[in-house]
C-alpha cells in the first residue's frame, strides 16, 4: 500500500512562497544596484518615491521595507546630496513630507528601466495577462493585510 504524497508545509504555504520569490528577485536586482554605487535602502527610497507625489517618512518606510530610523538616517544623506526634499506638513508639524528632486529622478532614471526589465525578463515566461492578474492579487492582499492592521 502506498501512502499519499505529502509535501513540505513552506511548499504550500503563502507567505514562505512569497518571501523565497522576493528574495530571489530582489538578490538579483540588488547586485545591479551596488554595482550602480547604492545600498538596498537608497534604492528601496528612491524606488518608492519615483514617480509619486512624495509620502510621509512613515509610509515610505513601510513601503520601503525600510525601519524608520534607518529611513530618516538615509534622509539625511540624500536630502544633503540633492536627492529628495522634505517639507513639514502644514497641518501637523510633526509629520514630514518626503518627496524625490528632480536631480534624485535622474540619478535612478536608469534603475528604474533596468529594475522594469529585470521584471520582464522575470514575467516574460508566464504572459502579460497572468503576470497583471499576479500583480493585482498581491496590491489586493497589501490593501486588505493594511487595513486590517
Amino acid at each position: 500500500m502506498t501512502s499519499p504524497r505529502t509535501t513540505p508545509f513552506v511548499d504550500g504555504y503563502l507567505a514562505a512562497l512569497l518571501g523565497q520569490a522576493s528574495q530571489l528577485i530582489s538578490t538579483e536586482f540588488h547586485q545591479v544596484v551596488r554595482a550602480q554605487g547604492f545600498s538596498v535602502a537608497e534604492w528601496r527610497v528612491l524606488a518608492s518615491l519615483f514617480g509619486s507625489k512624495g509620502m510621509s517618512i512613515g509610509h515610505l518606510a513601510t513601503i520601503s521595507l525600510t525601519k524608520q530610523p534607518t529611513v530618516t538616517r538615509l534622509l539625511d544623506r540624500m536630502e544633503a546630496l540633492g536627492h529628495v526634499r522634505r517639507t513639514p506638513q502644514t497641518k501637523d508639524r510633526r509629520v514630514t513630507h518626503v518627496s524625490i528632486t528632480p536631480q534624485g529622478q535622474k540619478i535612478v532614471k536608469s534603475l528604474i528601466k533596468q529594475a522594469q526589465s529585470h521584471e520582464e525578463k522575470i514575467l516574460r515566461p508566464f504572459g502579460l495577462a497572468r503576470a497583471e492578474t499576479l500583480k493585482e492579487t498581491l496590491r489586493q492582499i497589501i490593501a486588505q493585510r493594511r487595513q486590517s492592521n
